[in-house]
């Protein structure tokens, strides 16, 4: 497998992102333009490719000094447990280290993975939400 990493929004097809996200069960799959309007505003991105085909994705929001929120960060299912996630975090951690909050919400399954890279939850602070599709 030859995985190789990249750091372009402009290299990213809506159906690309819209072919990853539903491999993972990811209503906003479904919603592709979005999805391409959401990765190009982000903070900064890298993503997975097994030569053309986009494999695995992490996005950053921030305001640019302080915070950084990682929004999206999933993995083909073909392409897990292949420490493609770990690398994924693992560069936007350094691409981050300057900065005083490090934030994500997890699903539960991914709890553990998150864990070993060093998140942890925070006492008296509780993910909440208004979801509402497009």
């Amino acid at each position: 497998m030859g995985i190789y990493y990249a750091s372009s929004k402009e290299d990213i097809s809506a159906e690309e992102l819209q072919e990853l996200f539903l491999s993972v069960g990811w209503e906003s799959g479904k919603y592709p333009n979005e999805l391409l309007q959401a990765i190009q505003g982000s903070h900064s991105i890298v993503t997975a490719w097994d030569g053309e085909k986009l494999v695995a994705l992490i996005n950053a929001l921030s305001d640019g000094t302080l915070t950084v929120y990682f929004h999206y960060m999933l993995v083909h299912p073909s392409y897990q447990s292949k420490g493609i996630g770990k690398r994924l975090m693992n560069i936007m951690l350094e691409r981050y280290k300057e900065y005083g909050s490090k934030v994500l919400i997890s699903y539960p399954h991914a709890v553990e993975f998150y864990n070993k890279i060093g998140f942890k939850t925070e006492d008296g602070a509780t993910p909440m939400f208004i979801s509402e599709l497009i």
